[in-house]
């Protein structure tokens, strides 16, 4: 399958078809653009003009002037001694995105490279050979330089890549490949190395994870209301137009869509409950206040993934390079924080619901959602693990921008922390996605526990609760919890629950 973006103009369906392995295509004419840069870095050294990374060294050596025949082998060696990342490599996903926003920026025709830099790297997508790219050694400023540098070294048939199924050297990787590598010219080292593809496409796996993590909350919330018979009042449209929070009105518009037709609300009309707990009554505050959060981080992550950052930027018309610091990655790492503030209340909110299932005097179910209390533990431990993940999860939510620690011997004083504020965030993703499928299964337990038919909810919710219920079965005499939690979880983190007929669209967007 082949996607083609124009530069700059991509969307996050783009590069969620680029990440799950499609080939990028780039218009045509962006080649002639492409050319007029590298134009521009041959016409500026023909002045005799200094150019920052292009004939001096870099960082702290800014000021150390490179003899013209030396040129090309300082774009190389640049690559190697940067390549100085640790830690277990990027996933695939992640690596295919570094990947295409790398040839998307340098395509834009600032950069200064050759056109075929960009066409190997649209053939290593093409053809799936992905740098082998360790995910540590980034501060997120002056780019994500070490992982970058990892990415840049097999373009010239250094390090490793991953092919075929296996980690090999990336010169034989690129021979299998049918592929040639690189003779680097005067700036593409730098540009290659320089930028914020790594930060980004980490916090955008993060941002889509929790897209789904958020909307299978919303779907597990309304359960929890329902087996516990709370009140539909609370996601009444007009008590929320009055405040006028946009994400606020949707999540509340999406509850009381996936609740209409429920025969259970009309079982307990005369219920002499008054309000139901926060983490039912207040959902549609919390999780919209959620949902705005990540839709302005989706508007951020496209912002820098569509755009340039590497250093020095080419001006071909004007046959000028102006250093800069597109580089620093600081709207990543604030976009980064947010989305972990996001995971974190989506699994606090959950597990409170959770709590309160198991609870016989706030559910007024049978203790620990099991038919036979006492014999029986039920869901007792699983709303402990849910716990503990709820907690570490907050431990990670502490955001990562406020940190800087100066490098480069001081010249790179101030750093973002992005990439790793964005790794974080795939770990909180995995632990939402669990603390929600715990929740899952409680409410669907809930469910069952009620007579008939006093627990047929809407068409909706039962069609989720059908779903569940052909892979994990309700929970009679006790069994092993871990295998039913870890199905639930991948229920929830690949968002197989939004394939249901009428659930997503019942769903508010969270990226556009």
């Amino acid at each position: 399958m082949h996607r083609e973006i124009k530069p700059g103009q991509a969307s996050h369906a783009d590069w969620k078809t680029l990440r799950d392995g499609a080939s990028l295509r780039l218009p045509q004419s962006v080649w002639a653009g492409v050319e007029r840069s590298a134009g521009a870095i041959a016409s500026i050294l023909k002045t005799g003009a200094t150019v920052y990374g292009v004939n001096t060294g870099f960082g702290k050596l800014a000021n150390t002037r490179i003899a013209p025949e030396d040129l090309g082998d300082l774009q190389r060696r640049i690559v190697l001694s940067h390549c100085a990342g640790t830690g277990p490599h990027l996933s695939e996903g992640v690596t295919r995105l570094v990947l295409a926003m790398k040839a998307a920026s340098l395509a834009q025709g600032y950069s200064g490279v050759q056109p075929q830099t960009v066409r190997l790297l649209l053939d290593l997508l093409d053809r799936n050979v992905l740098p082998a790219i360790p995910a540590q050694g980034s501060v997120g400023a002056s780019g994500d330089l070490a992982p970058l540098a990892h990415m840049a070294a097999v373009l010239i048939g250094e390090g490793e890549a991953r092919f075929e199924g296996a980690v090999m050297p990336a010169g034989e990787a690129l021979r299998k490949a049918g592929l040639i590598p690189l003779d680097l010219q005067a700036k593409e080292g730098l540009a290659l190395l320089n930028g914020t593809q790594v930060s980004t496409a980490l916090a955008l796996e993060g941002l889509y994870r929790a897209e789904n993590t958020f909307l299978t909350t919303m779907v597990a919330g309304v359960l929890s209301v329902e087996a516990v018979r709370g009140s539909h009042t609370p996601f009444d449209a007009r008590i929320h137009a009055l405040r006028g929070q946009p994400g606020q009105v949707d999540v509340a518009h999406s509850y009381a869509a996936l609740l209409a037709g429920s025969a259970i609300v009309v079982s307990h009309a005369d219920c002499d409950k008054v309000q139901d707990p926060y983490c039912l009554r207040c959902q549609p505050q919390v999780m919209g206040a959620v949902l705005d959060v990540l839709r302005f981080t989706a508007n951020t992550l496209a912002n820098e993934a569509n755009g340039v950052t590497d250093n020095p930027l080419i001006f071909p018309g004007e046959a000028e390079a102006l250093s800069g610091g597109n580089f620093h990655a600081e709207p990543v790492a604030f976009a980064a924080d947010q989305i972990a503030l996001g995971l974190c209340e989506i699994g606090s909110m959950s597990e409170r619901r959770t709590a309160m299932l198991v609870d016989p005097a706030l559910s007024g179910l049978p203790a620990f959602l099991t038919p036979n209390p006492g014999l029986n533990s039920g869901f007792m431990i699983a709303q402990v693990t849910a716990a503990a993940l709820v907690s570490e999860n907050k431990q990670r939510a502490m955001p990562a921008s406020v940190d800087s620690i100066p490098t480069s011997a001081n010249q790179e004083d101030h750093v973002s922390m992005a990439a790793h504020g964005a790794r974080r965030l795939l770990d909180m993703a995995e632990n939402a996605a669990s603390v929600v499928g715990i929740e899952l299964l409680a409410a669907a337990q809930g469910l069952d526990l009620h007579p008939q038919p006093e627990n047929h909810s809407s068409d909706m919710l039962e069609a989720v609760r059908n779903h569940l219920r052909a892979v994990v079965p309700m929970l009679g005499e006790d069994r092993m919890m871990a295998p039913d939690m870890e199905q639930a979880k991948i229920m929830v983190s690949s968002g197989a629950f939004l394939s249901i007929i009428g659930l997503r669209e019942a769903l508010p967007d969270v990226v556009v």
